[in-house]
């Protein structure tokens, strides 16, 4: 007799990354159950054989109820502090810490075996100046004190607590997804930065250099590190390492657009956040540009060697979310 599948759970399921977990769990062979706020949100998943509970992070009973008989949880549904809502910095780091430590419990309470939390490269830190290397998971992002960035600082803490928690009632393995694209970005994530260069509006280009992964690879590899992670590590879920001129110029001449004619000053971009900041109605990306001097490549050998990880062609990527964002009327 073949064994019987694995149930597993995405947190997250009606976004960007959780629906290709979910979608790459399926087509693994496990069952797969998907927890949502909305109940009638899907994301970008049409497959019928997926279970949908709704539940929230907030509510630790929706989340018990929702692991019950689960081997695997995903957890790609991690608190986000948005510009949109500007709230003090002790309540992003409450409100992240107290949802993970939901987690955590209700998995323990499930009887879970393993959690594959999705963190993000923003916990990944510089390395060290005087080694000529790639930023790799040995480095970690310092908190600053006081703190000053929403985002790095409830990330990192979020990160900790769900390293913190390894042990032998439940395995804890970490992603770090870098750029992520593809077709099926539901909340528009980095989408508006293909919009803006296949518009013909990117007229210049960051300064820095970037990892981009597509989401479809992001998703095997958690898989991946559902099985073969080891418990108690990150693993830099990465693809193409290249400069953000270099990327810009390929979006543009697929998308047939004109590509960027020159760098844009890091003081140009301090004033665009600064806006940001004063006007967060605008809803301008201040997050990822906050951290702009941050950007860098990342080595991925962690992941490509014990996950097996691979990235398909750059071109496969950003032509694959393209079509789905004229599909979807987004451009």
């Amino acid at each position: 007799m073949p064994p019987t599948p694995k149930t597993v759970l995405v947190l997250g399921a009606s976004g960007f990354i959780g629906g290709h977990i979910a979608r790459a769990a399926l087509h693994h062979g496990w069952q797969v159950r998907a927890l949502r706020r909305n109940p009638s949100a899907t994301g970008h998943l049409t497959e019928p054989e997926i279970e949908w509970h709704t539940g929230d992070l907030t509510d630790p009973a929706s989340l018990a109820a929702a692991m019950q008989g689960c081997e695997i949880v995903f957890h790609a549904a991690a608190y986000y502090p948005s510009p949109r809502r500007p709230r003090p910095m002790q309540d992003h780091l409450e409100t992240g810490q107290q949802e993970i430590e939901n987690v955590l419990a209700a998995c323990r309470q499930a009887g879970v075996r393993r959690l594959v939390y999705t963190s993000t490269l923003s916990t990944i830190g510089l390395p060290p100046a005087d080694e000529k290397r790639l930023a790799d998971e040995r480095d970690i992002y310092q908190p600053e004190t006081p703190p000053t960035r929403a985002y790095h600082e409830v990330k990192i803490r979020m990160e900790q607590a769900a390293l913190a928690a390894n042990g032998p009632d439940l395995e804890v393995v970490v992603t770090n997804p870098t750029a992520v694209f593809g077709p099926g970005d539901v909340h528009l994530t980095l989408s508006p930065i293909l919009i803006f260069v296949a518009r013909g509006w990117a007229i210049a280009w960051l300064p820095v250099s970037i990892n981009i992964i597509d989401v479809r690879d992001a998703a095997r590899g958690h898989i991946a590190a559902a099985e073969r992670g080891q418990p108690g590590l990150r693993y830099i879920l990465g693809g193409h390492n290249l400069t953000v001129r270099a990327a810009f110029t390929e979006v543009a001449r697929l998308a047939g657009a004109r590509p960027p004619l020159f760098p844009i000053p890091f003081l140009l971009i301090d004033l665009f956040v600064f806006i940001g900041r004063l006007l967060p109605f605008l809803g301008l990306p201040i997050n990822h540009l906050a951290g702009l001097r941050r950007w860098q490549g990342y080595n991925t050998a962690r992941a490509e060697q014990e996950l097996g990880l691979t990235a398909r062609p750059l071109k496969e990527t950003i032509t694959a979310a393209l079509a789905w964002l004229r599909e979807t009327g987004h451009l």
